[in-house]
């Protein structure tokens, strides 16, 4: 992973052979006013800047244990413009997620019937418009979600972790990769 920086820094990481190991933070989260006012910006998230169209993947390797432990794809303007996907961990389920934020939150979820040895998330962006696919088996993959973001030229692309209510966990990121058309 090329010129990769962290925003809110994990104090346990490391990057070997294009795989990252996170420890997630505790009490972190990404989540903006929706719901409850609650406002949250400290998760830890491992980015590039990319301008214009480009494709994201990752596999992610979780393990999730307390509720809303997350982990995944992040693409981000600033703290009110982002959206965030992968697996979030709820009452003892494993949810394919995607939140979307344009100041105020939204959350969307698809539970899976059983935990998943590693969840691959896919997004794309289109100019303002990103799709949010995802696979349990690499190949196959299904979308999620599609939605407006922003035309902001360049944005801050990578990959997210955060234990809202727990002590953190541990997720590998691997073959992560940034395609342009």
């Amino acid at each position: 992973m090329t010129q990769m920086k962290w925003y809110n820094e994990p104090v346990t990481w490391n990057e070997q052979a294009e795989v990252v190991y996170v420890n997630a933070g505790a009490k972190t989260d990404f989540w903006q006013k929706t719901h409850y006012n609650f406002m949250r910006d400290n998760g830890n998230f491992y980015y590039q800047e990319v301008t214009g169209n480009f494709t994201i993947e990752v596999k992610i390797i979780g393990q999730y244990q307390a509720l809303y432990d997350q982990a995944g794809l992040m693409i981000r303007e600033n703290e009110n413009t982002w959206l965030k996907c992968g697996i979030e961990y709820v009452e003892g389920v494993h949810n394919v997620s995607a939140v979307v934020t344009r100041d105020y939150s939204d959350w969307s979820v698809v539970p899976l019937s059983q935990p998943p040895v590693a969840l691959w998330m896919r997004v794309q962006r289109r100019s303002e418009t990103v799709e949010v696919k995802y696979s349990l088996d690499g190949e196959n993959y299904q979308m999620l979600r599609l939605a407006y973001l922003t035309h902001t030229e360049t944005l801050q692309v990578g990959v997210m972790c955060a234990s809202p209510q727990g002590e953190g966990f541990s997720v590998i990121f691997e073959d992560f990769n940034i395609t342009q058309p």
